[in-house]
């Protein structure tokens, strides 16, 4: 998320366990596996007025774009204090995504893709339709390194291409209007869209395309789709914009997918189905429309911010961080869904300021649902909460990051083999729009 006027930048990493912010004096790198407090990672201030920050999983690895040099790509190892390399670009830096394998860098009508283990440059992607906001998802799951994109500035066209094998692997007409906000789901077999619009969101399979989903955020007004993210379990996706209600829909199974119609339901189902195809496409399109499972009611409006699904302390939660400088954790009821539970509020700028239920209210002693039942502190420690994640590079507990292909065992956070070893990157290299492999 780029930084708005007066505003931080905000981001979490791939498996959403740190959150980083970017403000004028630099950037911070916070931990996400407590709901009480925040553990401060890292702070920056060797580049002012950050409004691009991104963290490799839970590495050492982070990129960093600054306002003062907005064609320039800063990569540190943050825990050693050095910089890695950095690499300028014909014109200012939009967004930047990254996986194990791929690191991407959007400009407003070109897209660069490298290979994150040497920062070679594979590939260019030019004269790719005008993309003013920057908008690119990457697949996290570096196995399928699927790259989203705007195929048309006019229209929701999707361009889906394989960062692995360089090739695009299909395009889907998503929406009439321009797009807003794209996502693949962890495993990288979804994606999820929204356009300027903001009233419906859609979920397609990849790589085939097809649409499974439709959920409708609104009907009343037009809204700026501000986040759009999977669960990391992909059974919900949360949707937030600049109005103050966070949406979360439940993926369930596709009604194409459902067995023959062997009870009353299922012949209801399928009758429904029939009667949609006579009707006009407006209001067939309304019929098969699920509304939201569970809503969040923020307290505030007009602010930029981002959302995400995690487990912390072995609960379900929804963490909104706002350009203002703040987190707002709730709960989640995952059985029966509704108005989530706010349970911690915290300043990202001040980390001494921490607020239970957002306004210092006790909770409830005798909850009455499951999810003023999870809003109450959990007696689990925050230092068990993610499962194998380790801020200490595993050794405190002998806790170590997932193997890749690019590694020779797993890799500890404080080993000097740290991933990804890059050595053959030369500072101002210039990826100039005729830099094709």
């Amino acid at each position: 998320m780029e930084t708005e006027p007066g505003g931080a930048c905000l981001s979490y990493n791939q498996d959403c366990t740190s959150l980083a912010i970017g403000i004028r004096t630099g950037y911070r790198l916070f931990s996400l596996s407590s709901v009480d407090h925040l553990d401060l990672v890292h702070e920056s201030s060797d580049l002012p007025d950050v409004y691009i920050v991104e963290r490799l999983f839970s590495s050492s690895l982070v990129v960093v774009v600054s306002h003062s040099k907005p064609r320039q790509m800063n990569v540190f190892h943050f825990k050693k204090g050095t910089e890695i390399c950095n690499y300028n670009y014909s014109s200012n830096i939009l967004s930047i995504r990254l996986n194990r394998q791929r690191l991407v860098v959007c400009l407003e009508e070109a897209i660069y893709i490298h290979n994150i283990k040497d920062m070679k440059l594979l590939k260019t992607l030019l004269d790719t339709p005008r993309n003013g906001s920057g908008l690119c998802a990457l697949s996290i799951n570096h196995s399928n390194s699927f790259l989203a994109y705007p195929g048309s500035s006019s229209t929701g066209e999707i361009v889906v291409y394989d960062a692995n094998m360089l090739k695009t692997e299909c395009s889907i007409p998503a929406h009439d209007s321009p797009l807003a906000a794209i996502a693949f789901s962890p495993p990288g077999t979804k994606l999820a869209s929204a356009s300027e619009k903001g009233t419906v969101i859609r979920v397609f399979s990849i790589p085939e395309g097809q649409r499974l989903y439709e959920f409708r955020r609104g009907m009343k007004r037009y809204v700026s789709i501000n986040s759009l993210v999977f669960s990391t379990d992909c059974q919900f996706l949360c949707v937030s914009s600049n109005t103050e209600t966070v949406h979360v829909f439940r993926l369930e199974v596709p009604l194409e997918r459902l067995e023959e119609a062997s009870s009353w339901s299922g012949y209801m189902g399928k009758m429904f189905t029939a009667a949609s195809n006579y009707l006009p496409a407006q209001v067939s399109d309304m019929m098969n429309q699920d509304r939201a499972f569970a809503t969040v009611r923020l307290p505030f409006s007009g602010h930029k911010n981002t959302c995400t699904l995690v487990t912390i302390q072995k609960l379900p939660r929804l963490l909104v961080a706002s350009s203002s400088g703040h987190l707002y954790i709730y709960n989640v009821d995952p059985q029966d869904g509704g108005e989530c539970v706010l349970i911690q509020k915290h300043s990202l700028l001040d980390c001494s300021k921490s607020d239970k239920g957002g306004d210092g209210s006790a909770e409830s002693s005798a909850p009455t649902s499951y999810a003023a039942t999870v809003a109450r502190p959990s007696n689990v420690p925050s230092s068990s909460a993610v499962t194998g994640y380790s801020e200490d590079g595993g050794a405190l507990r002998g806790e170590l990051l997932p193997e890749h292909e690019f590694a020779v065992g797993p890799v500890q956070l404080d080993d000097e083999r740290e991933f990804p070893p890059i050595s053959l990157c030369r500072r101002g290299q210039r990826s100039e729009r005729d830099a094709v492999p």
